[in-house]
């Protein structure tokens, strides 16, 4: 009974906060961060990230990522496909680069400073996601390369996190050709899985879809699609890439069949009503103040860099393939978000030892700021954007 309270609490918050949010100006993502901070262990302590609250937000953030995949134009996916990597890999490469020599000023070793860098390369595009759907702009040039180069960034993260561990971390060390064969047969498992994509592309999803409308089972239409969501999902898991990345293509496989639009305006209710708001108060619930004006020395470069080094970065990349400068804004702020993948990494990171107690929940913090503040940067570029289009 105490979960029907918190999910009671939570879903009330979250609605005052998005709404109250709005009416000021600001995403009501925004809201439904501070509601976690406020509600979590950084201030009131009344709801803690525990088994119920992660599987909401899991779920959540599956079918927020879903419904991006729903919205998204093949067509443009495909057309923006170059700009797409070509931000993906400036992104990565830029606050790895930055963020490591910060490392080695704060005397980390050559491997914690790597995977410091690494950290703050992973994008959470699930918080831009809902500021462009709230703006009508995730169909546009922008949102589209800001989506492919999530899922870019998505891949070329986990591979890089896993080559890492398994070269650096102690447990690598004294498992010597074991981790390293592992590591390829990991690699293998997650081109497999992209190829049968085009499978799941071409035959599965519309074949399954069909099934569903024959059944005889009330919104066996809806069903179906959340069995291709969530199966899709769970074998990313699988063969180590992240859910969301499996989500956000189960979306445009069901996007491509007849069925859209009916699933797009199901679906949509069940996750906006209870898994959406619990995903995005449970990144806030990740919020401490332990340790936090002591370790402010630190926090304040590695925010600063934190921030710029996406934003410039992904905007370059952009730049560099044809976009223009206010799109470059976009898309770099577009990408700044840490949110849930960073997360993810930093706990990997801290339990293969890459990451010290020390500095650990100062690397949380971080985390979190940048996926409160992105958010305010998308949409003060998009602003800027529609400024310079009225002139």
């Amino acid at each position: 009974m105490e979960h029907l309270g918190i999910l009671c609490l939570v879903l009330l918050a979250t609605a005052l906060a998005g709404h109250f949010s709005r009416r000021i100006g600001m995403p009501a993502v925004i809201g439904q961060l501070l509601v976690g901070i406020i509600l979590g262990p950084a201030v009131l302590g009344w709801v803690v990230e525990n088994d119920f609250v992660h599987t909401f937000s899991e779920i959540g953030v599956i079918l927020l990522m879903f419904m991006a995949g729903l919205e998204s134009d093949l067509g443009l996916l495909k057309k923006y496909f170059k700009p797409s990597m070509s931000v993906a890999v400036c992104g990565i490469v830029v606050p790895v680069a930055f963020v490591y020599v910060l490392g080695r000023l704060f005397d980390f070793n050559n491997e914690q400073a790597i995977f410091l860098g690494v950290t703050f390369a992973a994008t959470s595009v699930s918080i831009s996601v809902e500021v462009l759907k709230e703006l009508r702009r995730l169909d546009s040039k922008e949102g589209t390369t800001i989506l492919g180069a999530a899922v870019i960034d998505d891949i070329l993260a986990v591979i890089i996190l896993s080559v890492l561990v398994s070269i650096f971390s102690d447990v690598a060390k004294s498992g010597g050709g074991h981790v390293q064969s592992n590591l390829a047969l990991g690699i293998a498992l997650q081109v497999l899985y992209f190829v049968g994509i085009y499978v799941v592309f071409k035959w599965v999803t519309p074949t399954l879809m069909r099934i569903g409308e024959k059944m005889s089972v009330s919104a066996s239409v809806i069903l179906m699609s959340l069995v291709i969501c969530l199966g899709m999902a769970y074998l990313a898991e699988l063969v180590g890439l992240s859910g969301v990345v499996g989500s956000f293509f189960a979306g445009v496989a069901v996007a491509q069949t007849s069925y859209k639009r009916e699933v797009e305006e199901s679906v949509e209710p069940i996750g906006y009503a209870v898994f959406i708001p619990m995903f995005f108060v449970s990144i806030g619930l990740h919020m401490t103040f332990d340790g936090f004006l002591s370790d402010l020395v630190f926090i304040i470069p590695l925010t600063i860099l934190a921030l710029l080094t996406k934003w410039i970065g992904c905007g370059a990349g952009a730049k560099a393939l044809g976009m223009d400068w206010h799109s470059a804004d976009i898309i770099g702020a577009g990408m700044v978000s840490r949110g849930e993948m960073a997360l993810i990494i930093a706990q990997v990171g801290y339990s293969a030892k890459l990451l010290t107690s020390q500095y650990y929940s100062g690397v949380i913090i971080v985390i979190i700021l940048t996926t409160i503040i992105a958010p305010f940067m998308l949409k003060q570029a998009i602003m800027r954007q529609k400024k310079a289009a009225k002139r």
